[in-house]
């Protein structure tokens, strides 16, 4: 599956099996012995290990057409490009530890203050934006206030969080912001990780002056758009004259929109310097290559299985659940994982991983595999087996599609292992072929029935984002599913001020969203990186977000 949205910030992914992440070793050999996964293997460097200069190039799925990495419509892909040229306020170790970035704070304080939480901001003077305005207190009003659901004409990714926040207000000065939440808010390490321009000031401008147009005079860091071109999908990033930190040690960062196999190609030809390969057939290509190391790191990402609601089949709660009873999700990991030396526990939530304190399956004893209770279901809910084994009902075959986003054999063998067990129960699958440049219309236009997509976690705060994954409305919840009830327990988990407390009430309420039958976790996976041995800095992270700055060639 491909991965790529904000959550935890989620980010949505394209669930193909090239990019998928998951799990990690330090300094996984080229053979096939079992996979390690004690952390981040990344070939961390100091700087004056790199040599000044060179380039990256990697592959990228897709180059989202909305830049805006806050808009709804913005990916997984949206967010990596957006990281290389904007303010990133947050660091995050690969366990998840927070740090702010000292190029743009010199200081967060939280503080409860008469039974809120209290969080100041203190931002380096020297922080300007490409344009000249200085990043102070105005943009973190403008974060707030375009993410805070307030307005509904802002399409906007996730409200979480900030949708609690009282008031964001200047402190002793301009370059101060002091953000007081309604009550305590168990998760601001979470929030104002990134930053939007002041200037994006309607809904207008949020919605739509990003699309095609990455408006690097906005942005901010060490590095800025030299050259973007929707046509190709090329994007060249090069160090940016207007920073005020340590120079980035690259030259050029390169982003190429490439076809899964056609990206294997021009790695193996040195056109590109890393790409993922956590599947049998791209880790088989480039295991016997001279001068490559396989990075491998426990990533948080999960691959699922999204049931469309607004198909009238589907729609019927009953066919939904008979459908995902009939889902073989352990034939589907081992589909997955053939090759790779490695397996998992199958995944029980959308929000936690199985590395997690506080995670729990749970799926269990609400969805699992169990084809003859899938038939039994489908039965009852008037889906009669024809005489091609396919169900009918009032003269309606029970027929849905599944787009596939790939021309990796892995996506498609997965898919058709997919078709071939529900098959089993007579829910006939089609398969429509997709480019990976399709990824965005979709997820965007719900150009589907059912979708194996995936979602990438920004930061370790799963639990915080319940609402982005399960609220009625919500831009994350692709499905469609939710209630006004559903939506009012989620409320209630929010306000729980201690972090494992919510955890746990949040995975009770999370039972009852599975219990719509809507959304279906199939997997994590190892991440797996190829790339040239020199690359420091660089690979297969977990939770790791650090300096883009330090990315680049040993000496």
């Amino acid at each position: 599956m491909r991965y790529p949205i904000v959550r935890r910030l989620i980010v949505l992914v394209a669930a193909a099996v090239l990019g998928v992440a998951g799990t990690a070793g330090c300094g996984v050999a080229l053979d096939d012995s079992a996979i390690s996964t004690s952390g981040a293997d990344l070939n961390p460097q100091p700087r004056e290990n790199l040599r000044d200069g060179g380039s990256l190039t990697t592959a990228v799925p897709e180059v989202s057409p909305q830049w805006n990495t806050f808009h709804a419509d913005g990916s997984a892909y949206t967010l990596l490009m957006w990281r290389w040229y904007n303010p990133t306020l947050a660091y995050f170790a690969p366990d998840g530890t927070y740090s702010f970035n000292r190029d743009y704070l010199t200081d967060v304080r939280k503080e409860l203050v008469d039974g809120k939480t209290v969080v100041t901001y203190t931002i380096n003077p020297k922080a300007y934006f490409n344009d000249g305005t200085p990043i102070d207190y105005r943009a973190f009003v403008n974060t707030w206030r375009t993410s805070s659901g307030t307005d509904p004409d802002y399409i906007v990714g996730a409200t979480d969080g900030y949708d609690q926040i009282e008031s964001v207000t200047r402190g002793v000065d301009d370059r101060q912001a002091v953000v007081r939440f309604r009550g305590v808010w168990a998760w601001p390490d979470g929030l104002f990780n990134l930053l939007l321009h002041p200037k994006v000031s309607t809904a207008d401008l949020y919605n739509t002056t990003y699309l095609q147009n990455p408006h690097p005079e906005w942005g901010a860091g060490p590095y800025t758009v030299n050259s973007y071109d929707p046509n190709t999908g090329v994007v060249v990033f090069t160090r940016n004259p207007k920073w005020w930190g340590k120079p980035g040690k690259l030259d050029r960062r390169v982003f190429r929109q490439m076809e899964d196999q056609a990206a294997i190609n021009a790695f193996r030809n040195g056109e590109l310097d890393a790409i993922g390969v956590a599947s049998k057939d791209s880790r088989a290509q480039v295991i016997t290559m001279g001068g490559v190391d396989i990075r491998t790191a426990a990533s948080p990402q999960q691959s699922l299985l999204v049931v469309n609601l607004d198909t009238p089949i589907l729609a019927d709660r009953r066919v939904r659940e008979g459908l995902l009873f009939g889902v073989d999700r352990s034939t589907l990991a081992r589909i997955r994982f053939t090759g790779l030396n490695y397996s998992e526990p199958l995944p029980g939530s959308l929000q936690m991983y199985s590395f997690q304190p506080g995670y729990e399956d749970n799926l269990d004893g609400v969805i699992g595999y169990d084809p003859d209770r899938a038939r039994a279901i489908l039965d009852e809910a008037g889906w009669v087996v024809g005489d091609d084994g396919t169900r009918v009902k009032d003269g309606r075959r029970l027929s849905v599609t599944l787009p596939i986003l790939s021309d990796a054999a892995a996506s498609q063998n997965l898919a058709r292992a997919f078709q071939a067990i529900l098959k089993q129960v007579g829910v006939d699958v089609v398969i429509a072929l997709r480019p990976a440049s399709d990824f965005s219309k979709v997820v965007v236009n719900k150009e589907f029935d059912l979708f194996l997509i995936g979602f990438s976690s920004s930061d370790p705060f799963g639990m915080a984002y319940l609402c982005q994954t399960w609220c009625e409305g919500s831009q994350l919840n692709k499905a469609g599913a939710g209630s006004p009830e559903l939506d009012a327990e989620i409320a209630r988990v929010a306000a729980i001020p201690e972090p494992a407390a919510q955890i746990a009430a949040g995975n009770k309420v999370e039972r009852q969203a599975f219990a719509q039958y809507s959304d279906l976790p199939l997997f994590n996976g190892p991440s797996m990186v190829a790339v040239k041995e020199k690359l420091a800095n660089y690979g297969a992270g977990q939770f790791y977000i650090g300096p883009v700055e330090d990315i680049g060639w040993q000496k």
